[in-house]
């Protein structure tokens, strides 16, 4: 059969379940028909669960993301780790270095390699801004996630500032407080 015929099937059976308006709403091109069903709405693909902990996090932004064909695959398959990762601006340009994204596991011997440094996509301004507030003494640039937004991998950074270990204990301190304020009162009740 050809496509035509094959697309005139689909029309006659959806037909018969659903409206023709639901067909073409499910099948449109602005709402993504060419990604499968949940990708828009994934959680993330990676996260670095140390930035919270070493980092007190003073302001968010998303960034794409420069990859190759294979890097996307994998990335979509969740084999990113943020562990060790962070951005340097080098000439102006925000750079992600040590984020690990495995070799694709069905990619030729152009696969890339794991740990090469993958620019970030930012406007001028903002990268302007990062600039700015990195000269500061004590703040650095972290990826908190890896995710996927619609046919894009975006990846969200923070400007940060490192805690102190006396801050890191302090806060264990509060949590374990608050974790004994919560048994009690659900004994309590």
């Amino acid at each position: 059969m050809s496509s035509k015929a094959d697309t005139i099937w689909t029309l006659v059976r959806v037909r018969k379940r659903d409206s023709v308006e639901a067909f073409l709403q499910r099948f449109s091109t602005h709402s993504g028909w060419h990604m499968k069903k949940n990708d828009k709405n994934r959680g993330p693909l990676a996260q670095n669960k140390r930035a919270h902990r070493n980092y007190d996090l003073l302001e968010t932004m998303e960034a794409g993301i420069m990859l190759t064909g294979t890097e996307v695959k994998a990335a979509r398959r969740g084999q990113v780790q943020l562990k060790d990762a962070f951005v340097e601006l080098r000439h102006g340009e925000p750079w992600l270095l040590n984020a690990h994204i495995s070799p694709y596991s069905h990619g030729n011997i152009h696969n890339h390699d794991p740990e090469r440094p993958r620019k970030l996509l930012l406007h001028r301004r903002e990268i302007d801004k990062l600039v700015g507030r990195v000269q500061q003494t004590g703040l650095t640039i972290v990826p908190l996630k890896v995710f996927a937004s619609g046919a894009w991998i975006k990846v969200e950074i923070a400007v940060a500032q490192g805690k102190k270990l006396h801050d890191k204990r302090q806060r264990e301190r509060e949590r374990e407080l608050d974790r004994e304020v919560a048994e009690a009162r659900k004994g309590r009740w």
